[in-house]
């Protein structure tokens, strides 16, 4: 079997901007959603495709403040929508469904990230919940408007090597570290990724996932100025001291790049870091870079799908799911 989890050779790189990638891109007239688009990388990745002419939906947890940092930005509607709430993710699915229009690109890209212990809905690590398991019931529910060409992208990160699936206690009931709930979430954005590109292919859907890079955005909220002088990001004074860091610009260019390169057409479900498709870590001996091999296993990913949920409750299945999954094994995801 052929490993396509290798670079192309895009023409891009980690200083490539989101406008540089979509420079000889033609998105006008199609339709995208990007969860969380009104801050950090979602905002720059609204910026990017309404300036091409795409037509945006910012689904956002705080739609006053989207509303304001969108409000210049032709061609963008803003919705609300809280991930770690099912509740939520329902009633903006039935809002986007009852519109009848197709969905071209749905960007996963909100998160939380390295977050004080947090319980959401029926005892959920708050990481997981949001960062995985929201994105899961949204596409899921999305699932007959993107049925016929879509792309979904799902923004995990290389924090994904800092944890596997943690399957024997996957909200960490057992005791809480940040770092490895953060790293198991980015691991499950990736092993999304993985298999619904398997489960796409007969719909036309292809979904991939990405490490952005590291940017200074909202994301790192939760993180103490001491903390981030430790990992060398700042210097004493607090001002930024790793060159390796790239702009809001460029860290949204490869979520932008997978939605929209031709070059990715047929090869759904893997993993991109600098605008191309990125390496297997095991093949590098530089820390943080490529996927693990965890992070990229079809059987991991297919279990990820179907193993039931024991610490939460059940509850009522979502619709609009296809390709055999019928409504209780949704509800398993969630049991």
């Amino acid at each position: 079997m052929i490993d396509h989890q290798k670079p192309l050779g895009s023409g891009f790189g980690a200083r490539s901007t989101a406008t540089d990638v979509l420079a000889d891109i033609d998105v006008a007239g199609k339709r995208a959603i990007i969860t969380g688009g009104y801050s950090g990388l979602g905002l720059e990745t609204t910026r990017a495709l309404a300036a091409s002419g795409a037509q945006v939906v910012v689904a956002a947890r705080n739609p006053a403040a989207a509303a304001v940092a969108t409000k210049d930005i032709g061609g963008v509607t803003v919705e609300p929508l809280d991930l770690s709430h099912l509740d939520s993710v329902r009633a903006f699915a039935e809002h986007i469904l009852t519109g009848g229009q197709h969905i071209d690109i749905l960007i996963n890209n909100a998160g939380i990230m390295a977050c004080p212990e947090t319980r959401v809905g029926q005892g959920w690590e708050a990481q997981f919940a949001t960062n995985h398991l929201g994105h899961f019931a949204l596409t899921n529910a999305l699932w007959p408007r993107l049925e016929g060409g879509a792309r979904v992208i799902s923004v995990s990160s290389a924090g994904h090597h800092n944890s596997p699936i943690n399957w024997d206690d996957l909200h960490f009931i057992g005791g809480y570290d940040k770092w490895r709930a953060y790293g198991q979430s980015k691991t499950a954005n990736a092993l999304f990724a993985v298999h619904l590109g398997r489960l796409g292919r007969e719909a036309g859907v292809q979904a991939f996932s990405l490490h952005p890079g590291k940017i200074f955005t909202p994301l790192q909220r939760h993180l103490a100025q001491a903390e981030m002088i430790a990992e060398g990001w700042l210097d004493v004074s607090g001002a930024p001291a790793d060159p390796t860091f790239k702009t809001p610009a460029q860290g949204a260019a490869t979520q932008v790049w997978a939605a929209t390169s031709p070059m990715l057409d047929g090869l759904a479900g893997l993993y991109c870091e600098d605008c191309d498709i990125a390496v297997r870590a095991e093949t590098t001996n530089q820390p943080f870079v490529g996927i693990r091999n965890y992070a990229a296993d079809p059987d991991q990913a297919e279990r990820l799908w179907t193993e039931p949920r024991r610490d939460c409750r059940r509850l009522q299945p979502l619709r609009g799911w296809s390709h055999g999954y019928e409504e209780e094994n949704i509800e398993q995801i969630f049991t």
